[in-house]
């Protein structure tokens, strides 16, 4: 079958939308019609005997990747962009109010209330890049992303995924202290401390992050360019190379493993010592009181690593399920922390409760007018 032949069948076919392959089709079939093709003939024989080429429209077989809505659902996406458009609302409300609070508060400038602000602002950076990608799918279809657009959206979400991780292990080690060691918290957490802890978290993030989007230029993309998900992450991607991406796979699950995993282990050992300590308290309405100051950090740890962990274990040792429960529980992972985290802080803080109240009321009474 001439090149010609089989690209018009394709084309019938709904693969090929204006030269560009919008669907999977099978590698044999793949094979078929890029060897046909002399121009990407070279791409593809370049890619598998390991020559570096720049990933751009020239020398991959595709200029853009195709995000993925919620898949078997696309006839009502328009109805599911309603609650995901409530979520960015509330997750841009309640992060941008927790963190102007803390801001405003003199006496919210204690260790406790800088982390929550640092959490809102990593809460604040992933939803920017996860939710605008999905809405515009839902709305307007817009499933494109050129390689640049997406290497820097999976630079962005990654980068916020850890940074979230090592906010909520710094909460960790200040619930230990407050707990374990309450009469030198105030001595131990100073804000040159904080700040280094600050600075320790922006400078690993960025250390192993950056090299991510930079080892992805040189793979090569010649089978399909239709990712899983409804943005840019970085295993998905690799998966759709048709280059040596061993290089890609041992770095990626390096950064996952001395970043999350890393994270969750401390985190886990932060809390038999905190349990330890607890347990020591002679009155049960001490221990509650303790455990009761630890509740509101417990929940963010369980929304953010929960669906994570049953994710990579799905993949690892469940069974083949639809691709809409996959996609489902990375959106949980990326999409529900941002939104919960506010809720939970200001339901369980009686502080922040008294400061938010305090905040709406000096605006009632400052334009009584507009609220007759």
């Amino acid at each position: 079958m001439g090149y010609e032949k089989q690209f018009n069948r394709f084309k019938q076919e709904g693969l090929i939308i204006g030269g560009q392959l919008y669907k999977s089709i099978s590698e044999s079939e793949s094979k078929e019609l890029v060897h046909l093709s002399p121009e990407d003939s070279r791409r593809e024989k370049a890619c598998s005997t390991g020559i570096v080429l720049p990933v751009n429209g020239t020398n991959s077989a595709f200029s853009t990747f195709l995000v993925t809505g919620l898949p078997g659902l696309e006839s009502v996406h328009i109805w599911i962009s309603i609650p995901f458009c409530a979520m960015f609302l509330i997750t841009l409300m309640g992060n941008v109010s927790i963190m102007t609070i803390i801001w405003q508060e003199q006496t919210l400038h204690v260790p406790m209330y800088t982390f929550l602000a640092m959490l809102a602002f990593s809460d604040l950076g992933l939803s920017f890049f996860t939710f605008p990608t999905m809405l515009r799918i839902f709305w307007m279809d817009a499933r494109e992303l050129t390689f640049s657009a997406c290497f820097t959206q999976m630079f962005f979400i990654h980068t916020f995924q850890d940074f979230e991780s090592a906010i909520i292990l710094a909460m960790a080690f200040d619930r230990y202290v407050a707990i374990s060691h309450p009469l030198h918290y105030s001595s131990t957490l100073t804000n040159s401390v904080i700040a280094k802890i600050g600075l320790a978290i922006v400078v690993r993030t960025l250390s192993v992050q950056v090299p991510l989007p930079l080892l992805l230029r040189r793979l090569c993309f010649c089978h399909s360019n239709i990712l899983s998900h409804s943005y840019c992450l970085h295993p998905d991607i690799i998966k759709l190379s048709c280059s040596d991406t061993r290089i890609n796979s041992i770095f990626g699950l390096f950064v996952v493993l001395s970043t999350m995993g890393l994270d969750f282990l401390l985190i886990l050992l932060s809390y038999v010592l905190i349990l330890n300590t607890v347990l020591g308290i002679a009155s049960h309405s001490g221990r509650l009181k303790a455990l009761n100051t630890c509740i509101s950090h417990l929940c963010a740890v369980i929304l953010f690593f929960t669906p994570m962990i049953c994710l990579a274990m799905l993949h690892r040792f469940g069974p083949r399920l639809p691709s809409l429960i996959y996609v489902t529980m990375a959106n949980m992972h990326f999409l529900i922390p941002p939104v919960m985290n506010p809720i939970v802080y200001v339901v369980k803080t009686k502080q922040m409760q008294d400061k938010i109240l305090k905040l709406f009321i000096k605006k009632i009474q400052k334009n009584p007018k507009s609220h007759l």
